[in-house]
């Protein structure tokens, strides 16, 4: 009998600490192209979200990028930002001897960013040994968190039924997915002073409290056999 759970991790501001790193790439690259963005902007209102999503909302403030600006402007804005992760990008404080404890469970990153990004930010960081090919990618499986398909496929594909998965997630719209998806989800809430953790989730503060908590959630499951 197993008592093991399938962790579905987030990437971005979950697994590593990038979300300042794009944050900042977009501020430099946006504007270029007619867009107004800012960098604290990203952070107070889109960490998380889609990239095209992002752009369809400035474009409804500021008016549409010239025809064909779109490819041209995300491959640079991706360019820009790997060549920063490779530099810069560290895994989140504590998340590495984390993972190590939770070795004996399951573990996949689950990122509404291409597969090329989140391998990036793997090897960048040094976490590759924790999750190896287990890597599923919004662009890849053609859907976006907060739709719960993109961690319902990666459930099925890890073979875990949803009610033995937990999502460890940081941004509103991983959590919105997780429990949309019927998981019990992890919030790492980076600003507990701004930030609610919804009805549904449990909040924690810093990696080194998932040990506890995903302990607590494993004696609350039925053992598979």
């Amino acid at each position: 009998m197993s008592s093991s759970l399938c962790l579905l991790f987030d990437s971005d501001g979950t697994l590593v600490d990038s979300e300042i790193l794009l944050a900042d790439v977009m501020a430099e690259v946006l504007p270029r192209f007619g867009l107004p963005f800012t960098a604290r902007q990203y952070m107070e209102e889109f960490r998380g979200v889609r990239f095209q999503t992002i752009i369809e909302t400035l474009e409804s403030r500021h008016g549409p990028l010239e025809e064909g600006r779109f490819p041209v402007m995300e491959a640079e804005m991706r360019d820009r930002l790997e060549t920063r992760m490779r530099e810069d990008l560290q895994a989140i404080d504590g998340m590495a001897q984390t993972l190590t404890g939770l070795a004996d469970h399951p573990m996949a990153v689950v990122s509404n960013g291409p597969e090329r990004k989140i391998r990036c930010a793997m090897e960048s960081a040094g976490l590759v040994a924790h999750f190896g090919d287990n890597l599923f990618s919004a662009y890849t499986l053609g859907v976006w968190k907060p739709d719960p398909g993109l961690f319902l496929a990666a459930a099925a594909a890890m073979g875990y039924p949803p009610e033995r998965c937990v999502v460890i997630d940081d941004a509103a719209v991983g959590v919105a997915a997780g429990l949309a998806a019927g998981m019990r989800v992890i919030h790492l809430n980076h600003f507990p002073d701004e930030e609610t953790t919804p009805e549904g989730a449990i909040g924690i503060r810093h990696a080194s409290e998932l040990l506890q908590v995903i302990g607590g959630l494993v004696e609350t499951v039925p053992s598979r056999a």
